[in-house]
């Protein structure tokens, strides 16, 4: 090489190595607040679901109508902790396909109801290893809320507390327990790995914008009427029967400001686009300022006309976002969309 080209590739390194280290350390920060937000998530779905299994079990020893409440709000606060973490479709939970097993979702079949009609009917006793071996609509938060709130088996002699519905209460919510903490560990032994492998800085944007594309598609625009066949449908929204399909949203909204926004943001401010990072952080805060005003059942919102307006300002405000995410700043980032293993999980 001469020597006049020896300096010039030198030059060019001492200008461009700063802005490669930059972004190095961007990546690198961004991952470590990817992994301690989602293990904070993590760690509040494990005692959520901690929670959970003692009051179901709780109910199921003395049960009272006060217990019930209790019961009924355990499992909701144990779906909502899972909605603010459903985003992460990378990592531990792909194993043993611990999400569906979380949320068995859709479910156009009514599988949830045609097993539990099966275990609650054959005379069987309903124990773990049964639960284990029922498959994924059997084992996580669509078979509780079936249990609990749908009108047809309440109305039944199987309506709780009879003694194999508990049994499979009790059961299906300690194989959520179970799961849950399993995950928050694997998610903790994945950590050096997660920050040592650069790929992951992609995987876990595209996991943000499948989550928003899920969201706007399939949990809002379907059920509208805005999709396939032109129908309002509230009942392929997830949790329908329990009239929580829209605080549900509203979780997965505040999972992904809170534990993958922060990372997000890092990177778009390294790559000098903080004003793009700002109007997402904006956007965000308008879509949560639609609740509480859509806290309703799915029901009311797309047969009612107020309703419904709320319900369309919330499509808009989502679709804004997820235009913004996906089609704006993932460009930014050199992110492109990518196969989607968990759509619609």
């Amino acid at each position: 090489m001469q020597p006049i080209t020896r300096f010039l590739c030198a030059c060019a390194l001492a200008v461009t190595s700063p802005l490669a280290l930059a972004a190095n350390s961007a990546d690198t920060q961004a991952r470590q607040q990817w992994h301690e937000a989602i293990e904070n998530g993590y760690k509040a779905f494990s005692t959520a679901t901690a929670d959970l299994a003692g009051t179901a079990r709780t109910y199921c020893e003395a049960p009272t109508e006060e217990g019930r409440k209790l019961l009924e709000a355990a499992w909701l606060d144990a779906f909502l902790a899972w909605q603010r973490v459903r985003f992460v479709d990378f990592g531990p939970v792909e194993n043993d396909n611990l999400s569906w097993q979380f949320q068995f979702w859709p479910d156009p079949k009514n599988l949830v109801a045609r097993k539990a009609a099966y275990l609650l009917g054959n005379g069987e006793p309903i124990t773990p290893a049964v639960i284990s071996q029922s498959g994924v609509a059997v084992q996580g938060f669509p078979m509780l809320e079936y249990l609990l709130f749908d009108q047809q088996l309440n109305a039944g002699d199987n309506a709780l507390p009879a003694a194999p519905t508990c049994a499979l209460l009790t059961n299906i919510a300690r194989h959520l327990k179970s799961n849950s903490a399993g995950l928050t560990a694997g998610w903790q032994a994945f950590r050096p790995h997660y920050l040592e492998t650069v790929q992951y800085r992609g995987t876990t944007i595209r996991a943000g914008m499948a989550a928003l594309e899920i969201l706007e598609e399939r949990r809002l625009a379907q059920p509208m009427g805005l999709r396939g066949n032109a129908k309002r449908n509230p009942y392929i929204t997830d949790a329908w029967r329990s009239g929580n399909s829209l605080m549900a949203v509203e979780a997965t909204i505040y999972g992904l400001h809170t534990l993958f926004l922060p990372g997000f943001a890092t990177l778009l401010e390294a790559k000098n686009e903080a004003d793009l990072a700002d109007r997402i952080r904006s956007q965000f805060d308008e879509v949560q300022q639609n609740f509480p005003g859509a806290h309703m059942p799915m029901t009311t919102a797309l047969n009612e006309e107020e309703p419904f307006r709320v319900l369309q300002s919330l499509y808009v405000d989502v679709s804004q976002l997820s235009t913004l995410v996906s089609d704006q700043a993932a460009v930014a980032l050199g992110v492109a969309r990518g196969f989607n293993s968990s759509d619609g999980d």
